[in-house]
């Protein structure tokens, strides 16, 4: 049962409304640390309670199945030697079967949002409490879906690895096939920073293997598919909210594809029409046929039908699966990436619970293929329905591929404007993915970006297009002036070298390539141009300058620190 909850808090946003204890199954007290210093230093954590820590019970939210491990899960120990400090266990659909968060004996998880609304499971608890800012990640699983549609309905960012790319041992199997554990947190930054932990070959893990992933990013021009046929369940936000999606990864340089949903939609029908359930049957059987009382429904029910198939039956459904999957690996010769609704759609709790079957199959509507047909992928915030609640999209890509989906996720996600999660504060800086690097770079030159080609702002697609970088953002020296220029579209600063009363002002550096620099030059209106600009570490870049001239009518908006900051006080 749920433990003293005193000393967890909440974001002061979330403070307003009522806090869902039941997020939490069991609480760390004092919160686990076991290294002071580390990548993940700093940061804290829960974890899916079908996950083992050392000390505490691992009951896959059935309280009869309860055991006490003697040691951390793989994953557990990479973090905390990693220094990150573990909070508790999180809330899930019983034996993480499920896609809506209700399915538990010890309380159905809220959304973020709106108390009223499912926060998606099976990882329930662990994206609640990224959301409201209880925890800066959570470790969830997916199988069908679970680390990605909590994310979808929560305002955050998901990532649901290449399988075997993280151990899962000491981790309670659903289906362990196609397992995967899944990383929530508020910005993609973060989210990637974890995964780079918890990757590693582990031989003891079944299903592990050691996988190269994919680091060249897709850079300015990308193709992405877009499924032929797609359904939202008479959910016309849900439908507007997707065609935005896809309009902000055009605006990132994409090229939108048609393909053929049909193999995909096929796949995902096997998951639990077929011999294939069966692995969620044979992953608790000694417990589940001793004691199939103690597992609500309708979770019991959809465990037990894997009694009624055969080996054969389980044989022909690899089969047919195999077959899907090489039809739809046709796809992949026309697109980089897979755009699809995180989840087709947002169910109250009163919904759920009165048609849970059916309900909770739809929230699944574009999830269960991935793990199937071994592809990685990424849900990230898109934008909030004009109802207030959040709506994801999620980018799907070959094995491998998990670093080129945060890159360009966090990109997305940047571009969005959105705030983290329920806590009402903005998305920091975006910083570069770890996992990436440049294959045969050509010569490059450091450009600073100060307006509105920052990172998300109107013209960032002048540079992705010509194939720039972003390398980091940081400031100038404390020696400049950022003033708003007038009548200008879309909005643009200037900036100001000046001898006294500066200021140190945001900006981004991008690696521009030479060959591509000519044509964005032609692309910069006066009295804007491009010059030397000093960084706050005392190195010079090529940078945006103002003609002094034009300033005398600019309003001088040097002390929100940035343009982002500036033009997010216009919207306020």
């Amino acid at each position: 049962m749920v433990r003293n909850l005193e000393h967890l808090t909440v974001s002061s946003k979330q403070a307003a409304h009522d806090f869902a204890p039941q997020a939490w199954i069991s609480v760390c007290e004092p919160p686990l640390r076991t290294h002071t210093t580390g990548p993940l230093a700093g940061l804290t954590f829960g974890v899916k309670d079908n996950m083992d820590v050392a000390g505490m019970p691992t009951t896959a939210a059935c309280p009869g199945f309860a055991f006490a491990p003697a040691e951390h899960a793989v994953v557990v120990q990479k973090l905390l030697a990693a220094g990150a400090t573990l909070v508790g266990k999180t809330n899930l659909d019983q034996f993480a079967c499920g896609l809506n968060g209700s399915r538990s004996p010890y309380g159905a998880v809220p959304n973020a949002f709106d108390a009223a609304y499912v926060s998606g499971g099976s990882s329930a608890g662990s994206a609640y409490v990224v959301a409201i800012g209880q925890v800066d990640f959570a470790l969830g699983t997916d199988t069908a879906g679970s680390g990605r549609v909590p994310a979808g309905l929560n305002n955050i960012v998901g990532i649901k690895p290449s399988k075997g790319l993280v151990s899962t041992r000491g981790v309670l199997p659903a289906a362990q096939s196609v397992d995967c554990v899944s990383v929530f947190a508020r910005t993609v930054d973060i989210a990637a920073r974890v995964l780079e932990v918890l990757a590693c070959y582990d031989p003891q893990d079944a299903f592990s293997r050691q996988l190269t992933l994919n680091a060249q990013a897709w850079g300015a021009s990308f193709r992405f598919g877009v499924p032929s046929s797609l359904r939202f369940f008479g959910d016309a936000q849900a439908e507007a909210a997707f065609q935005a999606g896809i309009a902000q990864l055009q605006a990132l340089g994409g090229v939108p594809v048609v393909i053929d949903y049909g193999p995909l939609a096929a796949a995902a029908d096997l998951l639990y029409n077929s011999a294939l359930v069966a692995e969620r049957y044979a992953a608790i059987k000694p417990f589940f046929d001793a004691h199939e009382a103690a597992v609500i429904e309708p979770v019991r029910s959809i465990i037990s039908q894997g009694r009624n198939y055969s080996a054969a039956d389980l044989y022909a459904a690899q089969t047919q699966l195999r077959a899907y999957g090489q039809q739809a690996a046709a796809m992949w010769r026309d697109i980089d990436l897979l755009l699809v609704p995180t989840a087709p759609t947002h169910y109250t709790l009163a919904a759920m619970q009165a048609d849970p079957v059916a309900l909770n199959r739809n929230l699944g509507e574009y999830t269960n293929f991935v793990n199937l047909l071994d592809y990685a992928a990424i849900a990230v915030p898109s934008s909030l329905r004009a109802d207030g609640l959040p709506f994801g999209v999620t980018l799907i890509g070959p094995c491998g591929s998990d670093w080129q989906l945060a890159e360009l996720g966090q990109r997305l996600h940047h571009s969005t404007g959105l705030q983290q999660g329920f806590t009402g504060l903005n998305l920091p800086e975006a910083k570069v993915i770890a996992g990436l690097f440049a294959i045969e770079k050509e010569a490059t030159m450091a450009v600073a970006v100060v307006g509105a080609h920052l990172t998300g702002m109107p013209l960032n697609s002048q540079l992705t297009e010509r194939g720039a970088q972003l390398v980091h953002a940081c400031s100038t020296a404390a020696h400049y002036r950022l003033y708003a220029l007038p009548n200008t579209t879309p909005p643009k600063p200037g900036l100001k070298r000046v001898a006294a009363h500066g200021a140190a002002i945001t900006v981004e550096v991008w690696d521009m390539p030479v060959s591509q620099l000519g044509s964005f030059l032609a692309l910069i209106p006066p009295p804007l141009g491009l010059g030397k600009v000093e960084l706050a570490d005392g190195s010079w870049v090529t940078g945006f300058i103002c003609e002094g001239l034009a300033l005398d009518a600019a309003l001088d908006v040097t002390e929100h620190g940035g343009w982002r900051a500036y033009m997010q006080s216009l919207k306020k």
